[in-house]
């Protein structure tokens, strides 16, 4: 079953990378570096805490390393049961000093459900979004499913690989325009260093306004550190 799975989710990541290449035009490819400390409070409440930073790799056809924004997000997350979760979030998007694009604030709501029969967990999260400009502010509407595994045995532990992948579709609406649908597919691969750290590697492809007459094609680079206190 842990292999079909992964071998689905290769499969998938390879096809949309084959269908992207028929639409240079409007490809973009970027590298987020991501850092993330989680600090638990009690057994109910915890804190995340992170920092990223989005650079262009491909842009209007062109190779080449060009900064876009740096982002500071904090969640503050309630455990509801051993698999249920609320969360609430802010957002700050430094775009300004990179390009004339204007800053951001991003306030979040959160329910996650995670389910684990056997060694696959399965995961359902639901988020509604303000994404707060100068300009206008959008409502965003968005669920995820996800499956992460280990990749030896039946338990994660140090110095093991594992595996977390995911499906996303996103609704976006605000005032004065039209409704905006995106798609999202990751894949990454991950390794317990040790008690506590986590890192992170992988890709992940977004098509964003799909149903427009020019949708957008964008890769993801992602690599990320994550310390649990």
């Amino acid at each position: 079953m842990i292999m079909s799975c992964t071998k689905w989710f290769l499969f998938l990541i390879c096809f949309v990378w084959i269908s992207s290449l028929k639409a240079q035009d409007n490809l973009t490819a970027f590298w987020q570096p991501q850092a993330a400390v989680n600090y638990k409070v009690s057994n109910t409440y915890s804190h995340n805490f992170s920092l990223a930073h989005r650079a262009y790799l491909i842009k209007n056809g062109g190779f080449g390393y060009d900064a876009r924004q740096i982002d500071i997000v904090h969640f503050s997350k309630f455990n509801l049961t051993d698999n249920q979760s609320l969360a609430f979030g802010v957002q700050y998007r430094f775009r300004n000093i990179f390009e004339d694009k204007g800053d951001e604030v991003r306030l979040t709501q959160q329910f996650n459900f995670t389910k684990r029969p056997l060694v696959v967990r399965f995961g359902h999260r639901f988020r509604t979004e303000q994404r707060i400009t100068k300009a206008l502010t959008i409502h965003r509407f968005r669920y995820r499913f996800a499956v992460d595994f280990p990749l030896k045995g039946e338990k994660l532990n140090i110095g093991e690989p594992y595996f977390v992948g995911g499906f996303e579709n996103l609704l976006s609406v605000a005032k004065g325009n039209l409704p905006q649908y995106d798609t999202r597919v990751s894949s990454q691969l991950g390794w317990r260093v040790q008690d506590g750290l986590k890192i992170q590697a992988g890709i992940e492809y977004r098509v964003e306004d799909y149903t427009s007459t020019f949708p957008q094609n964008i890769f993801f680079l992602l690599t990320s550190v994550q310390l649990i206190l």
